[in-house]
Parts: C-alpha cells; sequence; structure tokens
C-alpha cells in the first residue's frame, strides 16, 4: 500500500489532537489561616506511596511531661483525617489531570467480500479498508471540563484547610479536657486526705467523750464518698488521655502528664472585632471558590448542548485488482431529542443554591461565633468572681469551722457543710476555666486565628506559650 494513501489517516489525526496540549496547572492552596500557621502540618506527596499506610502502632508516643505544642504538632503532623483530606487534593489533581486530555483516536480495520461463494471464494476479491477517526471536541468543552475539575481540586484544599483548623481545635480542647481532669483528680485526691484527717480528728473526740459515736460514723460515710468521687474522676482522666493521644493517631496514652495551667485566662475583645476576622473561616472564605465551580458547570453544560463532529479517513485495498482508495467520513449527532437541556438547567439551578448556601453559611458562621462569644463571656465573668470573692470566703470559712469544731465550738455538720462548700466551689472554679478555655478554641477556629492576635495581650492557651 503506497504510503500517499496514509495521508488520510494522518490528517484526520492532526486535526483530533490540534491544540490537545492543555497546561497543567498545580493545586491552587489557600493561604494558611494564621492560626497554626507555624506548626509543621502533613502534605501528601506527589507520589503515591508503595506501602500501605502507617498503623497506630507506628505513630509517635509522647513519654514524660507535654505540652500543648508537643501534642498540636504531633496531631499535625500525623491525624489521619487530615491526612485523608491531604490525599483527597491530590485526587483532585489527578482527575483534573485526566479532564484536560482529549478522547483517543479510533482504529477500524474493515474486511470485505471473503469466504464467499463464486467469484467471492478465499480472498482473491477481498477488499481491506483501514479507518482512523477522532472526536473533536467543539465549544472549548475539553478546555472547561479541566475548569470544573480544577476548581474541584481547589475545594478540596479548602476542605484540607478547614480540616487543619478542626484538627488543631479538636487537640486543644481535647489537652484542656485532660488539664481540668488532673485538676479534678488532684482535688478529690486532696478531699479524700482532708477526710481522712476530718475522721482522725472526730475519732480522737469522740474517744475522749466529746461528741457522738455517730459523728465517726457521719465522717467514714463521706470519706468514703470521697474516695468514689475520686476514682471517679481517675477513670475520667483516663479517657480524656486517650481522647488526646487520638487526635495524633494514637492507642495508648504513655506520657506522664498534660503541662499546663488553666487559671490563665485573658479579658476578651469586642464581639464586633471577632466579626470582622470571621472572613478568615475557610468554611466561608471557599465560596469564592465554589461560585466559580459552579460558574465553570453552567460554561461547559452549555458547550455540551453543541454535538461533536467525528472525522474519519483511511485507505482501501483491493486484492482482486489491486488497486488502492481513500476513504473519508464526517458523522456528527443530531440534537432532535437530547440537546442537554436537563443538565444545563440543572447547573444554573446550583449556582442559584449556591448562592443561598454560601448566605446561609454565613448565617451560621455568625451564630456560632456569638454562641461561642456568650460562653466564653459567661465564663471570664463566672471564673473571676470564683477567684476573688467565692474561693477566698468559702476557704476562710472552712478553716475557721474546722478549728471551730477542734475548740468544740461548731458541730461536725458545720464542718462537712464548709468542707462541701469549699471543694464544690473549687470543682466549680475547674469547670469554669475548661469552659473558657474550650471556648477560645472555638472562636480561634471560627476567626482562623488566635484571640490575643486580636486582643494584642499575652497568650491565654493553657501551657501558657505560644502555638
Amino acid at each position: 500500500m503506497n504510503l500517499k494513501y496514509l495521508l488520510a489517516p494522518g490528517i484526520v489525526l492532526g486535526i483530533g489532537l490540534l491544540g490537545c496540549t492543555t497546561p497543567a496547572r498545580q493545586t491552587n492552596w489557600p493561604e494558611t489561616r494564621p492560626l497554626g500557621k507555624d506548626l509543621p502540618t502533613y502534605t501528601p506527596p506527589v507520589q503515591p506511596p508503595r506501602v500501605a499506610a502507617p498503623s497506630a502502632e507506628d505513630t509517635p508516643v509522647p513519654t514524660g511531661m507535654l505540652t500543648l505544642l508537643q501534642a498540636q504538632t504531633l496531631a499535625m503532623q500525623h491525624n489521619p483525617q487530615l491526612a485523608a483530606f491531604g490525599w483527597e487534593v491530590r485526587v483532585g489533581e489527578a482527575r483534573t489531570r485526566q479532564a484536560g486530555l482529549p478522547p483517543n483516536p479510533e482504529m477500524e480495520i474493515e474486511v470485505e467480500d471473503f469466504a464467499g461463494s463464486g467469484e467471492l471464494q478465499g480472498f482473491q476479491s477481498t477488499e481491506i479498508t483501514i479507518h482512523l477517526s477522532q472526536l473533536i471536541e467543539l465549544a472549548g468543552k475539553r478546555r472547561k471540563r479541566a475548569r470544573v475539575a480544577a476548581f474541584e481540586r481547589d475545594l478540596a484544599a479548602w476542605d484540607y484547610e478547614a480540616t487543619r483548623l478542626d484538627v488543631l481545635t479538636q487537640v486543644t480542647q481535647a489537652f484542656v479536657e485532660v488539664l481540668s481532669a488532673q485538676e479534678r483528680v488532684a482535688l478529690n485526691a486532696e478531699l479524700v486526705r482532708l477526710g481522712e484527717q476530718v475522721l482522725s480528728t472526730v475519732a480522737e473526740r469522740v474517744k475522749a467523750g466529746k461528741v457522738s459515736p455517730v459523728e465517726e460514723t457521719r465522717a467514714r460515710v463521706e470519706l468514703s464518698t470521697s474516695r468514689i468521687a475520686l476514682e471517679r474522676a481517675q477513670r475520667d482522666l483516663e479517657a480524656a488521655r486517650k481522647r488526646l493521644v487520638a487526635t495524633w493517631g494514637g492507642s495508648t496514652p504513655a506520657f506522664e502528664n498534660a503541662q499546663g495551667s488553666l487559671d490563665t485566662i485573658a479579658a476578651i475583645p469586642p464581639v464586633e472585632q471577632l466579626l470582622e476576622r470571621l472572613t478568615q473561616n475557610p468554611d466561608l472564605a471557599r465560596w469564592v471558590t465554589e461560585l466559580a465551580q459552579r460558574q465553570a458547570t453552567v460554561e461547559l453544560e452549555g458547550a455540551k448542548r453543541i454535538p461533536d463532529p467525528t472525522l474519519g479517513g483511511g485507505a482501501r485495498h483491493t486484492r482482486e485488482t489491486g488497486d488502492n482508495a481513500l476513504v473519508m467520513s464526517v458523522s456528527l449527532p443530531l440534537p432532535v431529542f437530547d440537546r442537554n437541556q436537563g443538565g444545563f438547567l440543572e447547573a444554573r439551578y446550583q449556582l442559584a443554591k449556591a448562592g443561598e448556601e454560601r448566605r446561609a453559611a454565613e448565617i451560621q458562621g455568625r451564630a456560632a461565633l456569638a454562641e461561642a462569644y456568650a460562653v466564653l463571656s459567661s465564663a471570664l465573668a463566672e471564673a473571676t468572681v470564683l477567684k476573688n470573692e467565692a474561693l477566698p470566703g468559702a476557704q476562710q470559712a472552712f478553716e475557721a469551722a474546722r478549728e471551730g469544731y477542734r475548740q468544740g465550738k461548731f458541730g461536725f455538720l458545720d464542718v462537712l457543710d464548709a468542707q462541701r462548700t469549699l471543694f464544690e466551689a473549687r470543682g466549680q472554679y475547674i469547670e469554669t476555666l475548661a469552659a473558657y478555655h474550650q471556648a477560645v478554641a472555638e472562636i480561634e477556629r471560627l476567626i482562623g486565628t488566635r484571640l490575643d492576635a486580636v486582643t494584642g495581650t499575652s497568650s491565654a492557651v493553657p501551657n501558657g506559650g505560644k502555638q
């Protein structure tokens, strides 16, 4: 077969591949929010691993004293949920690459007039046709398809950033839970020691015949109740420790204690200043990309209404005469019934829906900020009153009641009442401080930055240091 008869397939293939190269665009990673920006964070490699993902046993196990900064660093590097969202970005990159590729050409080999009867016996009269065809995408479909995929990939990057802040908030709140659980254990242990001292004092007074043996029984019951509370606090602490190590994919806590102080609070800025920072929330900032993706989808679905022709060409060889000939073909779908009416209309509906979803996200963000701010304000006010007024007064009342009991001026019930008042106030103070720091973490997640960056005051994180 003469080489000139390959000209037609070559022309078809050349037309089909003309302009098929689409420059690969890297992921448009959103700017990292200020919150936790300096922490080393896991980013999946471009090349996928050849081995399975590490298990919980492969996760680093910190020992000794654990600070909030250490816990946050571990979570940012080893949290499996964050890693999964990172790989989702890589998935989007692969889909974008695939979306930018043109359709493959098709080759068809057709053999006619053989193995028949009469003159068509055998292969003497056979006609062999080699045919190449190429679908030609019009209206920039490939470019628009790749653009939609690129926006979807960028949305995955926004989800990654939102998850990064979620994980950072989770580990901070879990660390606060461990600190408060440690405080409750220490408080209940002190209550047990105090109960033992009170029991010893009551036993001596009973032995001396100064009080009724009933008071010794009451003291023993109170001590037993305190021991039960201590055991419960120890179980709560162990559960909180496991929740903390779970934030970095661990299973068994090996650290000795969480190092930090809950009794570190600072003034909070007006809510109006926080609302100004709400635009840094990735759940809201992502909607610029989301709307662009929906608009790109509308354009793509609109382009699909234009039918794509298929050009074909090839060469035919007739063995009976030894002649060669060119063959050409053009096929075009007739948009009689399906003109992508539904797909185009759906895309426009999705665009309109996105506008309302954006408004809803903004409203929800403001409502969540207002709720967290109310909790924070209440916790700050309550902690201030407890620290400056309630706790000193309860401590003085308890010491006076205990000394008065030794001197026979007060009854045992007066001592128990003063003791319960003191330790209930101290327990309430711990709970209030924990609520304060939990609310701080929640607000920082919503505004995407540290609260002290807004107030310009010193750090109020539980470990007393910078993240």
